[in-house]
């Protein structure tokens, strides 16, 4: 039941109300957080109190992630006493799939009701200060994808055609973040996000130029997600967890097992840290 290929600018708004329609039907549920796992970051979903899993394939228009480390489910249920939905695995600009599509379950869960969105990913570390598995929350991006999920015509019942970035990463959320990890006694680093198209790693010049750029952790995803969910009014928290240092001095061959390591060791602390953080959201 994979209608991908359908999806396109001038359609999104109807597709995305098809498919809350369709979710109604499952469930009567209206999250007020949303969580997308990235790569090897699918822990967190054991500790949501599971309402209803759906695997992606089962839910009109979203796309099966070809990623071994995505299992592809959707999960509705309860963290921390709140509402929430949770993506286990997430759509790449790499995997080949166009951007509208990519960030279609971000305006889903915008109509099933959720106000601030959790994001995670595994990024390459570029500040030399970063160790591999540190833990990183996003303080702001660069997109150097070469697309942006807002071209093509606009619908403006998906928002403005030029929306503000302004807080892209809200600054109350980081700030609580850097609170409760300092609660916890877990290391938390904080730094800009730097997205590229991907799939290959980084070339030792360009590691150096993206740091250049005022890049403290590169990765291949996550910016799309988040240019939607501003567009549509939603507060952002986003981590990284750095599986690799992308220092060019100091660089060494990297394989994706050990990006899965990494993201293993550091998996428990963010877990730990978000469970946390929702917790105390309002």
């Amino acid at each position: 039941m994979n209608f991908d290929t359908a999806l396109n600018p001038n359609n999104v708004y109807e597709k995305t109300t098809e498919t809350f329609n369709f979710l109604r039907t499952k469930i009567d549920f209206s999250p007020d957080i949303g969580i997308i796992l990235g790569t090897g970051l699918g822990q967190l979903a054991s500790e949501i109190k599971s309402t209803l899993t759906l695997p992606y394939n089962e839910i009109p228009h979203f796309l099966k992630p070809t990623v071994e480390s995505h299992s592809g489910r959707l999960i509705f249920g309860e963290l921390s006493g709140k509402k929430v939905v949770a993506m286990q695995g997430r759509f790449h600009y790499y995997e080949g799939y166009e951007m509208v599509a990519i960030t279609f379950p971000v305006r889903v869960m915008h109509k099933l009701g959720i106000k601030t969105l959790i994001v995670s990913n595994a990024a390459g570390g570029l500040n030399p200060k970063f160790k591999v598995s540190d833990l990183m929350v996003i303080t702001d991006h660069i997109n150097l994808m070469g697309a942006n999920p807002l071209r093509g015509v606009n619908d403006p019942r998906l928002g403005p055609r030029f929306p503000d970035m302004y807080n892209c990463y809200d600054k109350d959320l980081v700030k609580l973040a850097k609170r409760i990890a300092r609660k916890l006694r877990i290391k938390l680093q904080s730094g800009v996000y730097i997205a590229v198209a991907g799939p290959n790693l980084e070339t030792a010049a360009e590691y150096g130029a993206l740091r250049i750029l005022g890049a403290d952790a590169v990765g291949m995803s996550t910016v799309p997600e988040v240019i939607v969910a501003r567009q549509l009014g939603i507060r952002v928290l986003g981590f990284s967890v750095i599986t690799d240092l992308g220092i060019p001095e100091e660089l060494k061959p990297c394989n994706f097992e050990d990006v899965l390591k990494a993201a293993s060791i550091a998996e428990p602390k963010l877990t730990r840290l978000i469970t946390a953080v929702i917790k105390e959201l309002k």
